[in-house]
């Protein structure tokens, strides 16, 4: 049985875009205690953000399943280089594809290296994400604004479209949200407004993709232990990270993984698409 972690983490902080060894505790995000069974043998994923995280959590679980898998990823060499030695050990493939998503050009490169190097793509996993809390929406520069929206909407969009067109029929696309996506967030306006998009850009693609049995959905976790947490929050809220749920904690990322191998696998969800599925902690939400 996996081990959990009983409360919220101490007051810590660290430099954008943070790193998994520097937190304390470290996050569970390796799928130790995971049993794969071949739902997705012979597959072929590219993750973006797939360095660490939820990402690298996924990463490992798609491996474990029998998947190969690229993962984009900015700049955190060894956190990337961590993930890849969980992959390989699962004796599947992994390569590494660092960059700025936040660029259509690179997006667009992104999917042909991981087409190239794996010999074609049948799952997606738009994961990468960027925030900067803020006290108020006068504090939210524009620069601040498009950023977020570029890393965290268009590189779906840039990156979706042109793996659309390695994509066979019957293939599955699966996109991170948040619950803040679903009930929005004072501090992280920009990143609720595009993740609100992502919902609703999940709905969209799943109607038009349906015609080729091409399977859009969507994860929208609540909060989760992950590297973005001490690089972007103050380090009293990161003391506190995770209490306002009532499971009184905030999620391993080895908790989350399994939804997205759900997602992936048609055996398991041949009749789900369009769907946002959040693990959030027993938070209820209207609707």
């Amino acid at each position: 049985m996996p081990q959990e972690q009983s409360s919220t983490p101490p007051p810590q902080t660290q430099p954008y875009p943070g790193e998994s060894g520097a937190m304390t505790p470290e996050p569970r995000d390796e799928m130790r205690d995971y049993a794969g069974r071949d739902l997705l043998a012979g597959k072929r994923a590219l993750i973006t953000g797939g360095d660490s995280g939820i990402g690298r959590a996924v990463a490992v679980a798609f491996a474990k399943e029998g998947a190969d898998v690229a993962i984009a990823y900015l700049d955190e060499h060894e956190d990337a280089e961590h993930t890849k030695g969980l992959v390989e050990k699962e004796g599947r493939r992994c390569v590494l594809l660092p960059g700025d998503l936040a660029s259509a050009a690179h997006c667009r490169q992104v999917v042909e290296s991981a087409v190239s190097a794996l010999g074609g793509l049948d799952v997606l996993v738009n994961n990468v994400a960027t925030q900067a809390p803020v006290e108020s929406l006068e504090e939210l520069s524009d620069s601040q604004w498009e950023r977020t929206f570029a890393v965290n909407i268009h590189s779906y969009f840039w990156v979706t479209k042109a793996a659309l067109a390695h994509m066979p029929d019957g293939s599955a696309i699966v996109n991170t949200s948040s619950i803040n996506g679903l009930r929005g967030n004072k501090t992280l306006i920009d990143y609720s407004a595009t993740k609100g998009a992502i919902n609703a850009l999940t709905y969209s693609l799943a109607q038009t993709l349906v015609e080729r049995r091409i399977r859009v959905n969507a994860v929208a976790p609540g909060p989760v232990w992950t590297p973005l947490i001490p690089a972007t929050f103050p380090e009293e809220k990161v003391g506190k990270f995770g209490e306002q749920v009532p499971m009184k904690r905030p999620a391993q990322p080895d908790e989350i993984a399994p939804s997205y191998v759900f997602f992936a696998s048609d055996r398991l969800s041949s009749y789900y698409t369009g769907e946002v599925l959040a693990p959030i902690g027993g938070e209820t939400l209207p609707g």
